[in-house]
């Protein structure tokens, strides 16, 4: 944008120099010719006052001694053409006329005083013809024509061009500084805008403009855009707030109400009345889940992070030995495949903890059993990339897109417990670590799920 700017300040400032250059140096042009012009038709206005009593008397001689002596001392060729157009002059060389002046010495000889060519351009090589009839009370008697040189006037005129044409180039690069300083200046609150926007869009919360800078106009922009973000921020801080109070004081009732309806068992014979008291407490526990999905999510979306170094593989091999006992529990292979040295990465803490927990979690939940969930653990893109597998009934490329919001479920999932919040937390722990997670459907027909993790150049906490 500011380069179309510049370009735009420049361009006008080239057509207002051409608009004023242009008929300058054409005035230039034009104010050398009439001066050059003027003088040589005084010369010849004399010389047509001497020849009259020269051609009188039919005595010739001393007006081509002065034509001659004007040629030695100025260099500019005086002629006297007579009726018949036979040229007579005062210097050396063959008595013939230009033949570009041919013309000038017609119109002389019909009484008009002709000068040729019009203008003195750079570019123009012919000398400077002018023709002055010699008038004897009303009867021509013939013409003096002088053949000026005009190398040095054009010269001069060329000059003249070059000054404008140097002047016009200092005054379009000063254009040029200040178009840079004034697009700059307009545009430096816009550039700041779309960087606190990216900024916004990153996660950083508290990003904002510096309103005291460009114009009014834009200052008001940028006062209004700090105003904008201050309320979001604050509307999304008492959402987040309102989920993580309201799923806080939900969580002691719910559990004195589980406490209550798991006590009521004992008083159960009837087997549909057991089986409605197990439901009920299949309910309370899938209710008490949603509240602890409800309070990890709005922690993991509760303003910027600190990350930390911790080792990818180390990490992978906690959880593995974590959910090994209901790995074989439930007749299901649980393979993790690790590199031997470490891979640092960069992630909030218990990031890559609760991701592989909720990623293997969620593959044990549709995989049957006898089937298989893969970890992977191998450095990809310039980065560490952790791969969970399944071979469970996968999902669609649509339904992947939308498996990351909350509260969704697959339409093949409503009746396995969850409650549409495990993914949506991983995306915001990985997000928020600066990774990313692709899910797509596995070669092997289950859910692939991909988490690219910064690498870190800082040793590894293994603490893990």
């Amino acid at each position: 944008m500011r380069r179309r700017l510049v370009t735009t300040y420049v361009l006008l400032l080239c057509l207002v120099l051409l608009a004023l250059e242009i008929p300058l140096a054409v005035s230039l042009t034009g104010r050398e010719t009439e001066r050059v012009l003027s003088d040589r038709v005084a010369d010849a206005t004399r010389f047509a006052s001497l020849a009259v009593p020269a051609v009188r008397s039919g005595e010739l001689a001393s007006l081509l001694d002065e034509l001659g002596r004007y040629h030695e001392l100025y260099g500019i060729g005086a002629i006297f053409v007579d009726l018949d157009q036979r040229p007579w002059i005062g210097f050396g060389g063959d008595h013939t006329v230009p033949a570009h002046a041919e013309l000038a010495v017609r119109g002389a000889l019909a009484g008009r005083t002709i000068s040729t060519p019009g203008m003195l351009w750079p570019w123009e090589t012919r000398p400077l013809v002018v023709a002055v009839p010699v008038n004897d009370g009303g009867a021509v008697l013939g013409a003096i024509v002088t053949v000026s040189p005009t190398r040095d006037n054009r010269g001069a005129v060329t000059v003249a061009w070059l000054e404008l044409g140097v002047l016009g180039l200092v005054a379009v690069a000063v254009c040029v500084l200040a178009a840079f300083w004034l697009a700059g200046w307009v545009l430096r609150p816009v550039t700041r805008l779309d960087a606190v926007t990216h900024e916004i869009t990153a996660g950083d919360g508290g990003a904002r403009v510096h309103p005291g800078v460009g114009p009014p106009e834009l200052r008001r922009l940028s006062a209004g855009f700090n105003e904008m973000a201050d309320a979001v921020a604050e509307s999304l801080e008492r959402q987040r707030s309102f989920v993580a109070h309201a799923s806080h004081q939900l969580r002691n009732p719910l559990t004195v109400l589980r406490l209550r309806v798991e006590s009521l068992g004992m008083y159960l014979d009837d087997d549909d009345a057991r089986e409605d008291h197990r439901f009920a407490l299949e309910e309370t526990d899938r209710f008490a889940g949603m509240l602890d999905g409800l309070l990890s999510l709005a922690r993991a979306e509760r303003g910027r992070h600190d990350t930390e170094t911790v080792d990818a593989v180390a990490v992978t091999l906690n959880r593995e030995r974590a959910w090994r006992p209901l790995t074989e529990l439930r007749g299901i292979t649980l393979r993790v495949t690790v590199p031997e040295r470490p891979r640092p990465i960069d992630a909030v803490a218990t990031a890559l903890d609760q991701v592989l927990d909720a990623l293997i979690d969620n593959a044990l939940k549709f995989t049957p059993g006898g089937g298989r969930v893969e970890v992977t653990v191998a450095s990809r893109d310039g980065g560490v990339e952790v791969t969970v597998c399944d071979t469970g009934p996968g999902m669609t490329e649509e339904q992947c897109r939308r498996a990351t919001e909350r509260f969704w479920r697959a339409p093949g999932a409503q009746n396995v417990d969850g409650a549409g919040l495990g993914l949506p937390i991983v995306t915001v722990l990985v997000e928020a670590s600066g990774g990313r997670l692709t899910l797509s459907p596995a070669a092997t027909g289950g859910l692939e799920a991909r988490i690219w993790w910064r690498p870190s150049t800082l040793p590894a906490d293994v603490s893990a």
